[in-house]
Formats: C-alpha cells, sequence, structure tokens
C-alpha cells in the first residue's frame, strides 16, 4: 500500500485558519453578549461554528508532526460544541448563569492544550475562549424579608429549617403573596404580627440567592405544603387567643405535614 500523502506546512496553516476563524468571530461574540437571549443566541452560533471546525479539520490533511494534535483538536472542538449548547440558560427559575456554567466546562482547558500542542510546532490554533464566571455564594441574612405585604395581626409563626440548604418560605392567600421570608439552613425563624386567614404555604430551598430573579441558582427545589396554615385571633373571657404555628422544612419523627412538589413556573414570586 502506498503511504497516506501529507500536506505541506504552509498548506495546513492555511487549513487552521479557513478553519477557525469563523469559530474565533463566534466566540468574541459570545463574550461581548449581554445574559439573556442574546448570550443564548450567541452560544448557539458558536457551537454550530465549533461544530463545523471540528468537521474541517478531521477531514483536513495534516502534516507529519500534526496529526497527533489536530486529532487531539478536533475531539476537544466537538466537547466546545455540545457544552457551548448546554451552558444556556432558560432564564427562569434556579437557572445558572451560562457562563458559570462554562466556567466548570472542561471542554475549553482541552481546546487550550490542543492549541497549545499546535502552536508549539508552528501551527497557530489559538482560539479566544469566552470569558467566564466563578459560581456565587449569595445568602441573606436568616429572617429576612424577601417580600413583606400588610401585616397587622397577632399570630405568629416559627420555621425550622433543618435541610442543610437555605430556604425561602412564601405564605400566599389565594394569588397574592402575604410575605416570603428566608430561613438560613440549620436555623430557625419567627414571624410576627401574621394577619388572621387560610394560607398556603410555599418554600423553596437551594445554593446562591439571585435577588433579582428571586430564586436560588442551584440545587434548586419547590414544594408547598398540602395542608393550609390558618391563623384565627378570637376574644375569649379575659382576652385575647390567637395562633402559633410553627412549621418544621425538614422531615422529623412522627410529623405529620405532607408536601408537594411544584412546577417553578407556578412557585409565587
Amino acid at each position: 500500500m502506498r503511504p497516506t500523502p501529507t500536506v505541506a506546512p504552509a498548506a495546513y496553516r492555511r487549513t487552521l485558519a479557513t478553519a477557525l476563524g469563523p469559530l474565533n468571530s463566534a466566540l468574541r461574540a459570545v463574550d461581548r453578549a449581554q445574559e439573556g437571549k442574546a448570550l443564548n443566541t450567541a452560544l448557539e452560533t458558536a457551537a454550530r461554528k465549533a461544530d463545523a471546525s471540528a468537521g474541517a479539520l478531521e477531514a483536513a490533511r495534516t502534516p507529519d508532526n500534526a496529526a497527533a494534535g489536530n486529532g487531539q483538536l478536533t475531539t476537544a472542538l466537538r466537547s466546545l460544541g455540545r457544552e457551548l449548547r448546554s451552558a444556556r440558560g432558560d432564564g427562569g427559575r434556579c437557572a445558572t448563569s451560562p457562563r458559570v456554567a462554562l466556567g466548570t466546562a472542561t471542554s475549553p482547558k482541552d481546546v487550550k492544550e490542543a492549541g497549545r500542542a499546535l502552536s508549539a510546532l508552528g501551527y497557530d490554533a489559538t482560539l479566544r475562549l469566552p470569558r467566564t464566571e466563578e459560581a456565587e455564594h449569595r445568602r441573606l441574612g436568616n429572617g429576612a424579608f424577601v417580600r413583606d405585604g400588610s401585616r397587622g395581626g397577632l399570630g405568629r409563626l416559627t420555621v425550622s429549617n433543618g435541610t442543610g440548604t437555605d430556604a425561602v418560605v412564601t405564605l400566599t392567600r389565594g394569588s397574592r403573596t402575604a410575605f416570603s421570608v428566608y430561613v438560613r439552613g440549620g436555623a430557625d425563624t419567627t414571624v410576627r404580627s401574621v394577619n388572621s386567614g387560610s394560607y398556603t404555604v410555599y418554600f423553596t430551598t437551594g445554593e446562591d440567592w439571585d435577588g433579582g430573579k428571586r430564586s436560588f441558582t442551584r440545587e434548586c427545589s419547590f414544594q408547598k405544603f398540602d395542608d393550609t396554615a390558618d391563623f384565627r385571633t378570637v376574644q375569649v373571657a379575659g382576652g385575647t387567643q390567637y395562633t402559633v404555628l410553627r412549621l418544621t422544612l425538614n422531615k422529623v419523627f412522627g410529623g405529620n405535614a405532607s408536601t408537594s412538589e411544584v412546577p417553578p413556573g407556578r412557585f409565587p414570586s
């Protein structure tokens, strides 16, 4: 059999420039894009360009000394395309920032390593990868109100959070939110002056509280208690009786309050 012919270094350099140029432009657009629809669109475009670059390099003839590096870069670019797509945010609750997701991706590192290997041989395979962000760990103080309506009653609600993660507890009457309170993991908090009435109790747990979205960004759960929380104030001989309730977010021995999962889109804001 005749050996597979190789290509001159100059020709392979032109192939690299042609294959990687459009991807570099798309990655620069990701770097400039504002988070939201614009960033999601830029990520999808860059993913398509990464796929196209990988296909072009896979079909390319290479000099003998570039064959291994070309294969390494091809594999890394295919992974980059997949991870660019998976980083896109949905804009909903518990939505990790795409830049945070890219910060934990493995393909950008693989692309850099493959590019350095080829560049060391004289084949410029430099790609300007988009900026990333580290995961944040934002929290509110225990007992801080995320939202607080008009409270003027005598009822008292104590929430015990033994889940190990922070939580926000929200009480609603009908479609209106009465209040939402932040309860740190392993802590208790008490809300006073709760008005008389029947309330649905929702709670969400997770990590990294995004105040703008009023949601955690990682490890989220959304639940509600199946039974309502009923607060009553009545006059009795010698004074006034009012409701004092205690809710425990984690399951406890002997507890009888059941909960149900709630779709994120139906959780009160």
